[in-house]
């Protein structure tokens, strides 16, 4: 039956395609407040298509922001739940002036469809979608019982889901969870990220005189909030690039040799990178390999540092105030929470005197890891490999879907995330675009990987 269900999604690709583009027109920005009926629409338009496909239950649900929209296709008592998780929201467009084409004008170019959320997520939603349409109505005896939960704030970090979560949790009970919100390590590649780092942010304040100060008549006896804010930057990691903060690493359980070897099967190309990132060396914690630096050690960055003036030419002052941002990538078993404990203290304890700091918290996710070897991650892999004639990455995230460690706390059942999306489809950035080779062959992955579920 599945051939015939493969079929259906080969005969119908192109209304599929029309749909898709349907989808991606909707401008669901969810961090921009002007673009909150956009986003409801958005909600709107995957209700419709839960309802079109024909399944029992599709409604939109409210939460303390954007609402998520939930559906459920029992065929089956007997018969596995998968519960599909992804988001119908999609980031701002900014900097508009470096899309080729419009960004929520859907174009195929060159087998690829370029559009805002063409990857990330909404491609790969739609996926989901369409291939839970081919097996209910090809299949009288559908292989899994299908639930749906599609959110509009994973872009902002899901503040509202996870108490969403916890009030509906009978509702979402299901075997195992499934996400399509990753990539593969290259193309042709099949990957399974069985794990995602957390993240944990703070914003830095450094204030010193009540104005901006003439640096000819008062530079050199007054401290300049830049210069203070440097030093601490500089205080966060040493020349090996280890983390100076206080306990940062006291939770971090060592890799197993199996981990380690299943992430010295990642083949990158360091010197292909360099050229494709215009840098002239890669760099990062010493003792580590690019792979494990990029996923299963965490990091500090500064994303962001401003003060003083920023106009064109010059203007001699003393900035009143300096700031950065901070974000930290954490790994199992490190708590956002003491993470962000520490990095206050560490600011404090290296602000020079002279200045007034201020330490703000902001994102904050859990980590996440689910053992590789487990059952449903490797029929997950079988069907993989089945389409894409090509042995399975196994691979740990260096993104944060803090929403998914939620998931598992909450629903306390395996969650395999099953990307089809790939590294340089510019997710987040101008000319994001999916590759519709993905696109066909992900959907077949899918309904391998359901029947595969069923057999269990």
């Amino acid at each position: 039956m599945q051939n015939q269900v493969i079929q259906f999604l080969k005969d119908n690709r192109e209304r599929h395609l029309e749909e898709l583009q349907d989808f991606l027109k909707i401008p669901s920005i969810s961090s921009l407040s002007k673009h909150k009926e956009d986003t409801l629409r958005g909600a709107q338009w995957v209700e419709q298509e839960l309802n079109n496909i024909g399944f029992q239950e599709a409604k939109i649900m409210e939460t303390d922001g954007h609402p998520v929209v939930y559906g459920e296709y029992i065929a089956d008592g007997n018969a596995p739940t998968v519960l599909v998780y992804g988001h119908y929201d999609v980031q701002p467009v900014d900097p508009l002036h470096l899309w080729d084409s419009e960004p929520f004008e859907p174009t195929i170019r060159d087998e690829k469809i370029y559009a805002r959320g063409a990857t990330d997520d909404k491609g790969q939603v739609f996926m989901h979608l369409k291939v839970m349409e081919a097996v209910i109505n090809q299949d009288d005896t559908p292989p899994v019982n299908f639930k749906v939960l599609i959110e509009g704030e994973e872009e902002i970090g899901s503040p509202n889901l996870p108490k969403f979560a916890e009030e509906e949790a009978d509702r979402l009970n299901a075997d195992l969870v499934i996400v399509s919100d990753s990539a593969l390590v290259e193309k042709g590649k099949p990957t399974i990220t069985y794990g995602l780092r957390g993240l944990a942010g703070i914003q830095i304040d450094v204030e010193g005189a009540n104005s901006d100060l003439h640096s000819g008549e008062y530079g050199g006896g007054v401290v300049n909030p830049i210069h203070a804010l440097v030093k601490i930057v500089d205080s966060f990691r040493d020349d090996n690039n280890r983390i100076q903060v206080e306990d940062f690493y006291r939770d971090i359980p060592e890799l197993t040799q199996d981990e380690r070897d299943a992430l010295a099967r990642v083949a990158v190309d360091e010197d292909q990178l360099k050229d494709d990132l215009g840098v002239p060396a890669l760099d990062g914690e010493a003792g580590y390999s690019y792979v494990e630096r990029t996923s299963v050690r965490p990091t500090l960055e500064v994303n962001g540092i401003y003060g003083g003036f920023q106009g064109e030419g010059i203007k001699t002052v003393l900035p009143k105030q300096a700031t950065a941002k901070i974000t930290c990538r954490l790994v199992p078993d490190q708590d956002p929470e003491h993470i962000v404990e520490q990095l206050t203290k560490h600011v404090h304890a290296n602000a020079p005197v002279g200045v007034d700091v201020s330490v703000t918290p902001f994102d904050k996710g859990k980590p996440y890891v689910t053992p590789f070897d487990h059952p449903v991650i490797q029929k997950a892999a079988q069907a993989y490999e089945t389409v894409y004639q090509n042995d399975t990455a196994y691979i740990r995230g260096g993104g944060s879907i803090p929403i998914v460690a939620e998931l598992d706390r909450i629903l306390n059942v395996p969650v395999v995330l099953m990307g089809f999306g790939l590294p340089d489809e510019n997710l987040h950035a101008p000319n994001e675009h999916f590759h519709l080779e993905n696109f066909d062959q992900g959907m077949e992955t899918l309904v391998r990987y359901m029947y595969l579920l069923g057999e269990s």
